[in-house]
Parts: C-alpha cells; sequence; structure tokens
C-alpha cells in the first residue's frame, strides 16, 4: 500500500513552484514604476560570452521613473546601451559617460490594459499548472485504490488535495490583484 503524502507532497511543491513562477514573470512585466528586474532579460557580450547587465554594472533605482546602470569597465558603456536599445523594453537609455540612465515613461491607459491583460494570462497559466497538478495527484490516488488503499483514506486525500488547491488559487488572485492594483495607479 502506498502512502497518501507520495502523491500529495509533488501536487503540493508543483503548485509552490506555479505561484513563484508567476510572481517572476509578474516582476519582469513593467508598471510605469522603476523596477531593476525589467533588466534581467537582457543580455551583453562581455569578453565573448553572454551576461546580464547586473553582472558587468552596477544598477540602482534613484527615484520612482529612473533606473541607473554604472558599468566597471568603461568599455561597457557602448555594449550595455545596444544590448537595452535592441531589447524589447522600448526605452532609449542616455549616457552622459558616466552612468547611464533610464528613464520610465508614464504609461497611457491604453497600455495599462495591454500589461492587465498579459498580467491576468500570466496569472491563467499559473492556474492551470495548479489544476494540473491537483489532478495528477487526484488521477494518482485513484490508482492506489486499485493497488490496496482503502477507498476511504483516498477520499481523505482527495480532500486534502482540494484544499492544497484551494490555497494556491487564493495566493494567484492575491498576486495577480496586487499587480494589477501597481499597473493601474497612475
Amino acid at each position: 500500500m502506498t502512502d497518501v503524502n507520495t502523491y500529495i507532497t509533488p501536487a503540493d511543491e508543483k503548485m509552490e513552484l506555479a505561484v513563484d513562477y508567476l510572481e517572476e514573470a509578474l516582476a519582469h512585466i513593467r508598471a510605469g514604476k522603476a523596477n531593476p528586474k525589467i533588466l534581467d532579460g537582457i543580455k551583453v557580450d562581455y569578453y565573448g560570452s553572454a551576461s546580464p547587465i547586473s553582472n558587468v554594472a552596477n544598477i540602482s533605482v534613484p527615484d520612482a521613473r529612473t533606473i541607473t546602470i554604472t558599468p566597471w569597465e568603461k568599455s561597457m558603456f557602448k555594449e550595455i546601451e545596444k544590448a537595452i536599445i535592441n531589447s524589447e523594453l522600448g526605452i532609449t537609455p542616455e549616457n552622459n559617460g558616466e552612468v547611464i540612465r533610464i528613464s520610465i515613461p508614464p504609461l497611457t491607459e491604453e497600455r495599462r490594459k495591454a500589461l492587465v491583460k498579459q498580467s491576468k494570462g500570466e496569472a491563467e497559466n499559473a492556474k492551470i499548472s495548479v489544476r494540473n497538478a491537483r489532478r495528477d495527484a487526484i488521477e494518482g490516488l485513484k490508482k492506489a485504490i486499485k493497488s490496496g488503499m482503502p477507498e476511504d483514506v483516498e477520499k481523505d486525500a482527495e480532500e486534502k488535495v482540494q484544499k492544497i488547491h484551494d490555497k494556491y488559487m487564493k495566493r494567484i488572485e492575491e498576486v495577480f490583484a496586487a499587480k494589477e492594483k501597481e499597473i493601474l495607479t497612475v
């Protein structure tokens, strides 16, 4: 006979990963405020290898609408500028020879709605992952009945999986609501 935790624990871990991934994905969506995480996906050529900007420069946020990048080597100014211009950020950096500044423009109403829609899509993907983890756990429990697990134990385990599922769905809603509020706040 198998233990119910062999089905519940992996489901819980998959659901936790789905929420973590959602938080990471939403952090990369620009919400009109300066957030150094928007630069995470941008790589620069550093002596022949692609490196994140944070590995070749100091990134700081002096105010709500500005990100400053201070390269550790003067030769990196052009590389960093080129990488930002070629990225999907749609922002042109300003270089004064000492620091690269990125001014985050305020979002238009239309852009805010598009970002909320994109965030909602990410939240929906996370929900699908949580539902799939629940489904896999319940299918495993149902198969365990055939290998000798008592039905009442299986039903209790199914309820436990459902409670875990509900907890993560609530967390996904909270994470999305916070991001939506951040995007829509002018």
